[in-house]
């Protein structure tokens, strides 16, 4: 059972500032290294910095020790010796020499990290299937009532076309959503301070098996309701909590990929849960109880499985058990060097993120998601991504599709099975996201599918206007949402999560993590809420309009304001948040905008972009040729800049 208190337990010792008891390592992520510290609280910018970039051999030798000795890591203590080495300039552990020459299992074990990246140890496996399944759990309960409503509400005497009646159709849809965005969302901290990342998703477990189970017992929508909200305290904590732990035990050079994975799975629930709707249509009038109860199932291979997985060494670290750390890093990486190499790497991460907070509150935290500048833009690029995800429309069709396809004029089976296409769909076209959310990027990517999922939408809406019952209605209609759902998939799909889990600085990501979900889920909740009134009184082409124009707006408010963060260490984000929100709108506007219609519409090969962020590699060597034939002392740079990026995989 975890040890209580403070999740800020590291300890920074009694030294004075930037000389730190037992500091070791660079930030966890590859890529920048700086010499001083600076303080978030205090600084617009909030970058963190390397403590080890200057540090003499001795020296290094020196904290390794009484690192080793404050944390009772003395039996570690060659391979650890090694391993800040390695830390300290990963590019060039072939160079290492002394006594601390690499053995050539060694130097093999490092390069095989860089040459086989998905050559992982039996239990980072099993952590990667279970954190999958929990997104298949959120995605199976996303969609259990999709089916069930055509039904339950005839039974709950809530059938009728009244206000009161759609309005509480929606309620029961949408209490999930509540549950998760105003309790199971802002729990997701403390309770991972409590219980750590394994006891949290234990936890959340059990609240999407017994809630759903007890939905199919419901006799009236008011134990309906009730049921479905618990169900929603589960997935907004787990929601909030399995991209984490699976971001912490994996190396950074699959993280990305492992949090993208998320929604995929995700999809892959909704996709389940439309199939099994599908097979128990003609098991008689308990077909919708079935429906409704059917998620617990994925839950309960996720409960067993949990604690099977490591517990993350990162939380262990913040509870100052680093024996505990290293043991569960043991089973999350083949050698014991890349183990030592890892836990010095994140203790360093550790202590700066104490230093930068001070020991403040969740309280103060959340405070600052808004009020710290380089914070503050993180926070609203990641609610523009994540509320744009409502606004798209896609949850009108994963909660909605079987009632939208039979307002077309389709039997309850065939709307039932058009569903399960379009689950099918949406899963399916998940996976091309993994090519492209690096390669185009997440920005690209979003720009590039909104517009197509605005006419696809609008298109299925008008062709509701065709004779009613006519095969080409029906067949038009499900083209169109199967061609938004094929838009969606790598677009607004994976991005939100990716996105939302590495903009905002290590001192404020779980915060930051949950506010962010909580803003999809709540937003969830309105749609879920307020679609069948809409539906009612709108009929599909006016649903489907309204949300076509929801579209175009997440639009606008993404070239406006979310950044592109593709193939960026999540040091090298400090830069580009710091980059004021005005200065980035007007560059879209008066650079990007016009280079696009130039490239793209009038197909001007010649057009050029002149990029808004500046390598400082390439300033500082454009400045020393300025300084060596002129004399002149380089000036100081009038927006953030960005280091360039070193290639190297083998780097932490």
């Amino acid at each position: 059972m975890a040890d209580s208190g403070s999740s800020d337990s590291i300890q920074p010792g009694n030294n004075q500032p930037g000389d730190y008891k037992g500091v070791a390592g660079p930030p966890l992520e590859k890529g920048v290294s700086h010499t001083e510290h600076v303080d978030l609280n205090a600084n617009l910018e909030a970058k963190i910095k390397n403590p080890l970039e200057g540090l003499s051999r001795d020296e290094l030798m020196s904290r390794v020790h009484i690192f080793a000795e404050e944390k009772g890591l003395t039996e570690h203590i060659d391979v650890l010796r090694k391993g800040a080495l390695v830390a300290q300039d990963p590019e060039n552990f072939e160079a290492i020499d002394g006594d601390e020459t690499l053995t050539p299992e060694e130097r093999a074990a490092l390069r095989k990290e860089v040459e086989h990246k998905w050559r992982l140890p039996a239990r980072l496996y099993l952590t990667i299937i279970t954190c999958s399944i929990g997104a298949a759990v959120q995605g199976w309960d996303q969609t259990g009532s999709n089916g069930a409503t055509i039904f339950f509400p005839a039974v709950y005497g809530i059938a009728g076309s009244s206000t009161r009646d759609t309005l509480l159709l929606g309620l029961i849809n949408s209490g999930p959503y509540i549950g998760s965005a105003l309790i199971g969302c802002w729990l997701s901290d403390p309770i991972n301070n409590w219980l750590g990342r394994r006891g949290v998703i234990f936890v959340s477990a059990h609240f999407c098996i017994w809630p759903v189970i007890g939905s199919a017992f419901c006799h009236n929508w008011p134990e309906q309701l009730a049921c479905r909200l618990l169900m929603g305290i589960g997935m907004g904590v787990k929601a909030s909590t399995v991209p984490i732990y699976a971001a912490e035990n994996s190396p950074a050079l699959i993280r990305g990929a492992l949090v993208m994975s998320w929604q995929m799975w995700t999809a892959f629930g909704i996709f389940l849960g439309t199939a099994f709707n599908l097979a128990v249509f003609y098991t008689g009038s308990i077909n919708w109880r079935l429906m409704l109860g059917a998620p617990f199932i994925p839950a309960v291979p996720l409960l067993c499985l949990i604690y099977i997985c490591p517990e993350s060494p990162r939380w262990y670290m913040k509870k100052n058990r680093y024996a505990d750390a290293w043991k569960s890093m043991e089973k999350l990486r083949h050698h014991p060097l890349q183990v030592a190499r890892d836990i010095f790497y994140i203790h360093s991460q550790l202590e700066i993120e104490f230093e930068i907070m001070k020991g403040s509150s969740y309280a103060q935290r959340f405070v600052e998601l808004f009020t710290i500048p380089r914070v503050r833009r993180a926070t609203l690029a990641a609610f523009t991504v994540m509320i744009a995800q409502q606004m798209c429309g896609i949850n009108i069709i994963a909660f909605y599709s079987t009632t939208v396809f039979k307002e077309n004029g389709s039997t309850e089976f065939q709307a039932l099975l058009a569903s399960f296409g379009f689950g099918l769909i949406n899963w399916l076209f998940a996976f091309p996201a993994f090519w492209t959310i690096d390669t185009f990027g997440r920005r690209s990517l979003l720009l590039f599918t909104f517009p197509n999922m605005a006419w696809t939408l609008l298109a299925a809406g008008l062709f509701t206007l065709l004779p009613e019952k006519s095969t080409e209605r029906a067949a038009a209609v499900a083209l169109f949402v199967y061609l938004f759902a094929m838009f969606y998939s790598p677009g607004e799909g994976p991005v939100p999560f990716t996105y939302s889990a590495e903009v905002f600085p290590l001192s404020h990501r779980e915060i930051g993590m949950g506010f962010a979900v909580a803003t999809c889920l709540f937003w969830a909740a309105v749609l879920g809420m307020t679609f069948p009134f809409l539906l009612d009184r709108a009929g599909v082409v006016g649903a489907f309009g309204v949300y076509a124009g929801f579209n175009v707006v997440a639009l606008i408010m993404i070239f406006f304001v979310v950044p592109e963060t593709k193939q960026r260490t999540l040091e090298e984000l400090d830069y580009v948040f710091a980059v004021p929100t005005r200065k980035f709108a007007k560059y879209q506007v008066t650079e990007a905008l016009p280079w696009f219609i130039k490239r793209w519409v009038f197909f001007q090969r010649n057009a050029k972009l002149r990029p808004l962020y500046t390598f400082e590699q390439k300033k500082k060597e454009e400045a020393s040729e300025v300084v060596q034939q002129q004399g002149l002392v380089q000036p100081p740079p009038e927006t953030p800049v960005v280091e360039d990026k070193k290639k190297s995989d083998a780097a932490i």
